[in-house]
């Protein structure tokens, strides 16, 4: 009855996240306890060499998933929820999506995973002194310049994901200042886009002569806790067709995938860090100081509330994985087996802990696209062995899992020991750490170090999100977002921490050796597979 009286009154937050192979809202209480889940699977398509949703796609997946959960949530409590305390929307980061004056789409969405802005990305990277990965939004931009696409000129607003569905719902260009980092470098003194920065773009589009300037094409600014604007009634109507939904909410900032990352393992404070794996995989730490240097394996961004924050992202994960998970099911179906996707995941996650310390010698690599860690611009999927490798079950389930993890390792490698970064924790979450004990280890051996799952870990980014929603209208006047998880949603959960095996972490050592080696055969593999 309580949590029924919490949903009538709109004492609740509800976050949505829009994932890569999954749209998921969650809707929870002021003390962050998850009340109901919706969910709308979806897969990103291949089309002219880009990686895109339509937007026929985006429109009905979120609305599937708000759909899926007013039924959870009238079949568990009896009611069909009007209002809420906030709502939150978050996305996948970085990408392209482009309109025009009259908000009509201009230019194909492009995501995270494209590769296509490599000269766009050497060059600002150059020009800025500040490393600009290939899938950041301003890459995608300039390389619409420099390819000389007509709809350019046209360009009246430029966003992600998570922005564009913030439009939609309330009317506002605005941002969360996480998922802004991955648009363009931002500066954590005055918590806006660079200004230097944004002068030397500008000068450096200047000869186009476009009748805008980036400021007047990005979103606003802002961080978490600031009111991003209200759900309009056209918005309410967009997101729920049965009209049930009053408009009227507040809705916080927008964000990315990554901050709310941070947000759902409470690391947003300086010398916290998550690892986020998924279908890519990547690695958070929140900075004392400055790195020494540019990387380009290393992108800088910053927690939802601006504080720098080193990220080691890899565009590929767990999605070939998946799919060999997916042939696995298959096989048992033709033998007269049925079997739940989750048992088959966990049956076989397990069987990897009796696979060798260095998988057998087998190898692989899920590069369903290009990876910019490794500096390789197009995806190849690849398993390899010798004749001499162990090839059974349980190698075979952990080179995949190892592989996993392999680009991202890279990155954490630079920052633990080029950079010599202190952390004081390291939580895991997402669908890479469901199953128990499995995951979470493979990350203690890669990262040498304990790792933390909390058990809302599988809740991922959609319950990050919610969180963020809720902090914007239950916080206390002057409380940080950092305190307000330790103290206020933190403080009663319930995690399990994992401290690394030393047969674990030697035998990570030698994979990520044969891993690095075998990266010839990957780019060998995009010269001669070219149909």
């Amino acid at each position: 009855m309580e949590k029924k009286e919490a949903i009538i009154s709109g004492k609740t937050a509800l976050g949505i996240e829009l994932g890569s192979t999954r749209i998921k809202g969650v809707l929870v209480d002021f003390q962050g306890q998850v009340l109901a889940v919706g969910i709308h699977d979806w897969e990103n398509s291949f089309i002219d060499n880009i990686w895109t949703y339509s937007l026929e796609e985006i429109h009905a997946g979120i609305r599937n998933c708000y759909s899926s959960l007013r039924e959870n949530v009238k079949k568990t409590y009896g009611v069909v929820p009007e209002t809420y305390g906030a709502i939150g929307v978050s996305a996948m980061m970085h990408g392209y999506m482009a309109l025009d004056k009259d908000g009509n789409q201009i230019a194909p969405f492009q995501t995270w995973r494209n590769t296509n802005t490599q000269q766009a990305a050497d060059e600002l990277t150059e020009l800025f002194h500040f490393n600009i990965p290939l899938r950041w939004s301003v890459a995608h931009l300039y390389q619409r310049i420099l390819d000389g696409e007509e709809h350019v000129i046209n360009l009246d607003y430029v966003g992600t994901l998570s922005a564009y569905i913030h439009w939609k719902l309330t009317g506002r260009k605005a941002i969360g200042i996480g998922d802004a980092s991955g648009m363009f470098p931002i500066d954590s003194d005055t918590c806006d886009y660079d200004a230097s920065m944004v002068e030397k773009f500008n000068r450096l589009i200047e000869p186009y002569g476009f009748s805008w300037k980036l400021k007047d094409i990005f979103p606003e600014v802002l961080v978490a806790g600031e009111n991003a604007g209200a759900l309009t009634q056209e918005g309410a109507a967009f997101l729920d067709e049965t009209g049930s939904l009053k408009p009227g909410i507040p809705l916080c900032p927008p964000e990315g995938d990554a901050g709310t990352g941070m947000t759902a393992t409470n690391s947003v404070a300086p010398r916290t860090g998550n690892v986020s794996a998924g279908t890519s995989t990547f690695a958070m730490i929140v900075l004392e100081r400055k790195l020494g240097r540019v990387y380009r394996e290393i992108d800088m961004v910053t927690t939802p509330t601006g504080f720098p924050c080193a990220m080691s992202h890899a565009n590929n994960g767990t999605s070939d994985l998946n799919a060999w998970v997916g042939l696995f099911g298959e096989f048992a179906e033709l033998m007269g087996i049925h079997t739940e996707p989750g048992e088959l995941f966990e049956k076989l996650y397990t069987q990897s802990l009796k696979g060798d310390p260095i998988c057998g010698g087998l190898l692989a690599y899920g590069y369903y696209s290009g990876e910019n860690i490794t500096m390789i611009n197009e995806g190849r999927l690849a398993f390899l062995r010798t004749p001499e490798s162990k090839f059974n079950l349980a190698n075979f389930m952990k080179v995949h899992l190892y592989t996993s993890l392999g680009a991202v390792k890279l990155g954490l490698d630079i920052l633990k020991e080029d950079e010599k970064v202190e952390i004081d924790r390291v939580m895991g979450h997402g669908g890479f750490f469901k199953t128990k004990g499995v995951g979470q280890r493979y990350l203690a051996a890669a990262f040498n170090a304990p790792v933390t799952v909390m058990d809302t870990a599988s809740e991922g980014g959609a319950w990050g999100i919610a969180l963020l929603a809720a902090y914007l209208t239950d916080k206390k006047p002057g409380e940080k977002l950092e305190d307000y998880l330790e103290n206020r949603i933190f403080k009663e959960l319930s995690g399990e921490t994992m401290t690394p095996y030393a047969k674990d972490v030697a035998g990570f050592q030698l994979f990520m050796k044969r891993y690095q080696s075998g990266l010839a055969v990957e780019k060998a593999a995009i010269e001669a597979m070219d149909w």
